[in-house]
């Protein structure tokens, strides 16, 4: 039986807008199982990215918990707790510090969480350039002089030099084009299976999540309404809403076409 590593225990979130309060988030209970990619999805507004960021710690739920490896996270996380789950945004360029070289920005996250010794970090940071695919040489550039997709790269790298085993991903694939997202697909399974690595990977895009997600949290309106395996719920979705994020993707072949086409038919 999977181990789970993260929980959200009836978890909720309110904003205040002027005067009045706003549910974000209404008490969604979900389990993280370690090294699978679970997906979190829906439209914009359905809750997904305040899920990420109370994850992340980044906002405090109002109500209810989140767990780490059974442990309650308390709302002001400390270094260690940092070092637990790691981001990688959707835009590196704004992520990544635009006076900072490449390899400035991956030695701050050794120096930061102490890993190593001093003097072994510019060997640690070559490492981490070849483990995601990318030249020694990148290691002088700034963020400006690199592609979308060598940005994304060095994202990643910057995660994983904080030796975490949870990873938030924010739509890491929605500012790059298709063929360097495929890429940087295969990178993120490829890294998932060495380092036993745990995805919760936020996206509006379904057939990315077809891709690479072992099961798929499907949110609306700040409440979960459907958990399941992927493959199972592309093949049987047990809501309305999901059925039209399905329907509401792009297809190329005749099977994906009929599918749509199926479903488009069984909704209002």
């Amino acid at each position: 039986m999977p181990q789970t590593i993260l929980s959200l225990a009836s978890v909720s979130k309110e904003f205040r807008v002027g005067k009045t309060r706003v549910k974000a988030v209404d008490n969604v209970s979900l389990d993280v199982f370690e090294g699978e990619c679970l997906a979190i999805v829906g439209e914009s507004g359905s809750g997904k990215s305040t899920v990420a960021n109370m994850i992340l710690g980044l906002y405090p739920p109002s109500q209810g918990e989140i767990l780490y490896r059974g442990k309650v996270f308390p709302e002001r996380r400390n270094l260690e707790h940092r070092r637990e789950i790691q981001l990688v945004q959707q835009n590196p360029l704004s992520a990544l510090n635009p006076r900072r070289s490449v390899a400035a920005s991956l030695r701050l996250a050794l120096d930061v969480h102490n890993h190593g010794v001093a003097s072994e970090r510019p060997a640690m940071v070559a490492a981490l350039l070849e483990e995601v695919g990318l030249e020694p040489e990148l290691a002088r550039r700034a963020p400006s002089g690199l592609s979308g997709g060598q940005r994304q790269r060095i994202a990643i790298a910057r995660a994983l030099a904080c030796q975490s085993k949870v990873v938030v991903l924010d739509e890491p694939t929605s500012a790059l084009d298709v063929l360097v997202q495929a890429r940087v697909l295969r990178l993120l399974q490829a890294l998932r299976e060495k380092r036993g690595l745990t995805y919760v990977f936020i996206t509006h895009d379904l057939s990315v999540v077809r891709n690479i997600a072992d099961r798929v949290a499907v949110f609306q309106r700040g409440k979960l309404v459907e958990l399941e395996q992927t493959e199972t719920l592309f093949a049987h979705p047990a809501t309305a809403y999901t059925r039209a994020l399905i329907s509401a993707v792009p297809v190329v072949s005749t099977e994906e076409i009929a599918l749509r086409d199926k479903l488009a038919a069984g909704n209002p």
